[in-house]
């Protein structure tokens, strides 16, 4: 290889015959799994096992493989071509850029509805632990969280990808080894979680779900199952924005002609040497979902075993403290160490989303100055999107509170309410816009280094049935006017494609 080429040397982990060493890349993946464990499994995970048992494992296995194939078909085109899908798009027909801009009109909106939400959880976790949870007919959950939001997002501002990494890292080991010891002393039922795992199976409310007074179960008792589960298919595993700012890290690792600034003609000539790079995204994006896939699978079980008997539900009011009997049942001095460990896991998932802004932020802005990667333009977008971040989520974290203390502490903060519309669109419809679309985005690349036929039609697979989840969800979630709100967006992004067109081609 010629020492001048913008393809770096193979590590030499990456070239071993050893599998185990191949993991040492392991680092990109870890911030897509902790982004993931702190809501899609501490929360959800818990919910489905408690609600439906094992049967629930099949699809949440179901949806880690297809979020696999949309994250490793989008990395695999950055390493290649070091292009990110944004400026890939900019092909499609119809205003130049216009998937982009609708891509980034939903970034502006549900990005602070995550950080919001992400903040009041962790808020209802710390008014748990203070017994503060009453005060203000509940409505001090939303005053933790603003003060937990104003530590996080100073600490955003002051790190960066290395130190995200690093903490992510630290955070996935730490929480999967204690919770796989949880696991095998819970003894759950192996053969009947095997059977979840590979058998579909029909989903319906337990009977004591419809007849429970509960103000919390009867809001999950009035919510059509189709919306439930497409809740899980939205959180479980991670979210579209997730992926394309896991795209746009690989950057930072430089894998293959990622981060590299060479023309197209250029970037053909180093394709073979691009290629031998795909083994990093491969294997970092299987051992991230490997660990989604066990943290599912240990949290329904434990949902099952503990949960479901005693007709509880994380959710609003309770997002996290139900799950402490995980591991109290084993001995109750056990309960400070599962507090604090959920408390450090929260509050990655929310630096982890208030990091992931930035790149998705810097991606658009590429598409109209190339000058994004000034140190100094790069380093000023990074604080917008975080500030935007920040802002809007405090302005829901305001309104939250002011509802709350009229609503009443038996109603409950209707947090979930808030995140279903965002999430549908977020971990769905957009997962199944992009799934479809990489088949077309590999388009560019020379017949031998196409993505192989099985990879095509399972992208396209999962496409279509991320879009007809996340479309029936709409529905019946909303009807016409969800529908309606949902074009409406995509119309503003058609406007903005129209008024600013991009400057690359």
């Amino acid at each position: 290889m010629n020492s001048e080429s913008p393809v770096l040397p193979l590590p030499k982990s990456l070239c071993s015959r050893n599998p185990v060493l191949w993991a040492s890349v392991f680092g990109p993946g870890a911030i897509m799994a902790s982004l993931t464990i702190g809501v899609g499994e501490l929360v959800f995970s818990s919910r489905g096992g408690a609600l439906f048992g094992y049967r629930i494992l099949f699809l949440f296995l179901a949806i880690s493989a297809m979020k696999w194939v949309l994250v490793y078909s989008t990395a695999r085109h950055m390493v290649l071509t070091g292009k990110h899908p944004f400026e890939r798009w900019l092909s499609l027909p119809g205003p130049k850029g216009w998937l982009s801009a609708v891509m980034f009109v939903f970034a502006i909106a549900c990005f602070p509805i995550w950080v919001s939400f992400h903040a009041s959880v962790i808020g209802d976790l710390i008014a748990g632990m203070t017994s503060t949870k009453l005060i203000l007919n509940g409505a001090v959950i939303h005053a933790w969280g603003a003060g937990v939001l104003f530590v996080v997002v100073g600490l955003a501002l002051i790190g960066g990808y290395s130190t995200l990494e690093r903490i992510q890292l630290l955070v996935v080991t730490a929480m999967l080894g204690a919770m796989l010891v949880s696991l095998v002393l819970l003894k759950p039922d192996w053969w009947q979680m095997l059977l979840g795992a590979v058998l579909p199976q029909p989903l319906a409310y337990p009977d004591w779900l419809m007849t429970d007074s509960d103000p919390l179960l009867k809001q999950i008792a009035e919510t059509p199952i189709w919306v439930e589960a497409s809740v899980y298919v939205g959180v479980v595993g991670g979210a579209s924005y997730d992926y394309l700012a896991y795209t746009s890290f690989l950057r930072n690792k430089r894998w293959g002609l990622a981060g590299a600034d060479v023309r197209h003609d250029e970037a053909v000539q180093l394709l073979p040497d691009a290629k031998r790079w795909l083994r990093a995204p491969m294997v970092d994006c299987a051992v991230s979902f490997l660990v989604v896939v066990v943290f599912s699978a240990v949290f329904v079980a434990s949902g099952a075993i503990v949960l479901a008997p005693q007709h509880q539900v994380p959710g609003d009011g309770s997002f996290l403290e139900h799950q402490a009997q995980f591991v109290t049942t084993l001995h109750p001095w056990l309960e400070p160490l599962y507090l604090f460990g959920t408390l450090l896991t929260m509050l990655g998932t929310l630096y982890g989303t208030l990091e992931v802004a930035p790149p998705i932020i810097a991606e658009g802005y590429r598409l109209y100055r190339p000058d994004v990667q000034h140190p100094k333009v790069a380093a000023r977008l990074r604080r917008v999107a975080i500030l935007w971040c920040a802002f809007g989520a405090g302005l829901v974290l305001v309104v939250s509170f002011f509802y709350q203390i009229q609503s009443g502490e038996k109603q409950p903060p209707g947090l979930t309410n808030l995140l279903t519309p965002a999430s549908l669109f977020t971990g769905v419809l957009s997962c199944g816009i992009i799934c479809v679309l990489n088949p077309w985005t590999d388009r560019v690349l020379p017949r031998e280094f196409q993505p192989s036929v099985f990879l095509k039609i399972a992208n396209l697979i999962a496409g279509i049935v991320f879009l007809g989840v996340g479309l029936r969800a709409y529905w019946k979630l909303g009807g016409v006017n969800a529908v309606a709100i949902l074009l409406g967006t995509v119309g503003v992004g058609f406007l903005i494609a129209l008024i600013w067109r991009p400057e690359k081609d």
